[in-house]
């Protein structure tokens, strides 16, 4: 368990570009598994959910391999292939479901564990299943894991999703590269990641018309390509920053990032009292810390185009400080707000109560010791620490590694007075 230590009211001042974002880059490794010649994803951050997806291609006969920032892999045969995902590894991350689509089309069949990640609460694979049987998957539900077999093709389908789950999504386009005929998906979800997707496919070869709107129609059975293939950039890692300077205050530039893939969360910091400058490609935020930010906030987080989910526990972080009482519901997960009795330590008024979030505001938040809960609720403990007086010490797990490479020293090139301590056994 790394402990970082963070003293606040320190004001972040410079320039900062969001790496590879981690919730486009797993979906990738697993989409290589399709492709008949070699790939490549360029400036892929070292994040233990990249080095757990490394792992995972390797146990399944494929060949993957970090080089530098690059991540590349190499075409296997489908014999090479096994269906069999080692538990370990489904139970390190959630994003392990990636790999149904891939290896049920090239192996022939796929058996996942229960996958793991953030508890966040419920969050069932039963949008994928139901696509993938309604194709020609064979379904088995047994104890703690899923098993798919098909017996020749998938066929092509009219399938609508029941929620625009970003992950469903993910999985049936895969999957309709790879089927017979047409696939067209209903009710899709619509995120850039969705997008990355399906630019990654396309530029391999697929067919896919629709992407980014609720109905996506793919023309399946291509033959796949390689591709050198650079992954957008991480929005919540942008998003995060700016919460780092609306608490801390500071002016900070975010480049190589286009605003409009995280607007929401900007029009939020507006609201807060954060000056936004929005260019083609980069934001600059502007935060006088002498100024109370602006409560009273009603944030209801949804899929996109709404307030992203990843970054309700970031405008929490925010909100603590700020005059009036604010509330976030958050319509996907049931404990997103976990981080809450983290903010309570350090001397916050908020009550999380399911999908809901109420913030009494007006806090003078002090150091304390706290644990990160989950990997975003960890990084909105780091934002409010950089407000509070004194030193907080924030034991973390190993969840924030999952989603940020080194986001403590992100913030100390900034000028954040925080630094990870060396790792020590978790008793």
């Amino acid at each position: 368990m790394q402990t970082i230590t963070i003293t606040g009211g320190q004001p972040l001042h410079g320039t900062i570009r969001p790496a590879a974002a981690k919730n486009s880059v797993l979906p990738l490794l697993a989409a290589t598994l399709l492709c008949g010649a070699p790939c490549c994803l360029r400036g892929v951050p070292e994040l233990s959910d990249v080095d757990t997806s490394l792992a995972l291609l390797q146990a399944v006969g494929a060949k993957a391999a970090r080089h530098g920032s690059d991540l590349c892999t190499l075409p296997v045969h489908a014999s090479a292939l096994c269906g069999e995902i080692p538990a370990h590894l489904a139970g390190a991350m959630r994003s392990s479901v990636f790999y149904l689509a891939p290896l049920l089309c090239r192996a022939g069949m796929v058996r996942l564990p229960l996958p793991g990640g953030c508890r966040l609460g419920p969050r069932p694979v039963d949008i994928h299943l139901a696509g993938l049987a309604a194709m020609g998957a064979r379904v088995e539900l047994g104890g703690d894991a899923v098993t798919l077999r098909r017996f020749g093709p998938l066929q092509g389908v009219d399938f609508t999703l029941r929620l625009p789950s970003v992950g469903a999504t993910m999985t049936l386009l895969m999957a309709a590269c790879c089927a017979m005929g047409t696939t067209v998906l209903r009710g899709a979800a619509c995120e850039p990641e969705v997008c990355d997707l399906a630019g990654f496919l396309s530029a391999c070869g697929a067919q896919i018309a629709g992407a980014g709107t609720p109905v996506v129609v793919v023309q399946g059975r291509r033959a796949l390509g390689g591709i050198l293939y650079t992954p957008l950039p991480d929005r919540i890692a942008a998003a995060t920053y700016g919460a780092a300077v609306a608490a801390a205050g500071g002016q900070i530039t975010v480049r190589e990032c286009p605003p409009r893939y995280y607007e929401a969360f900007l029009q939020f910091l507006q609201q807060c009292g954060v000056q936004v400058t929005r260019r083609e490609n980069a934001v600059e935020l502007v935060r006088d810390p002498s100024v109370p930010l602006r409560g009273s906030q009603q944030l209801y987080a949804n899929a996109w185009p709404a307030f992203a989910t990843d970054t309700a526990p970031l405008a929490a972080a925010v909100l603590l400080e700020a005059q009036g009482e604010s509330q976030i519901y958050d319509h996907l997960f049931a404990n997103r707000f976990a981080c809450a009795a983290g903010f309570r330590a350090m001397g916050a008024e908020c009550q999380a109560a399911g999908h809901r979030l109420t913030i009494r505001g007006g806090a003078h938040l002090q150091g304390a010791c706290v644990t990160a809960p989950d990997l975003r609720g960890g990084a909105a403990l780091l934002v409010a620490a950089l407000a509070a007086d004194g030193t907080t010490e924030l034991r973390d797990p190993g969840h924030i590694r999952r989603g940020y490479a080194d986001l403590p020293g992100d913030l100390a090139l900034l000028g954040a007075r925080c630094a990870c301590c060396r790792p020590t056994a978790v008793r």
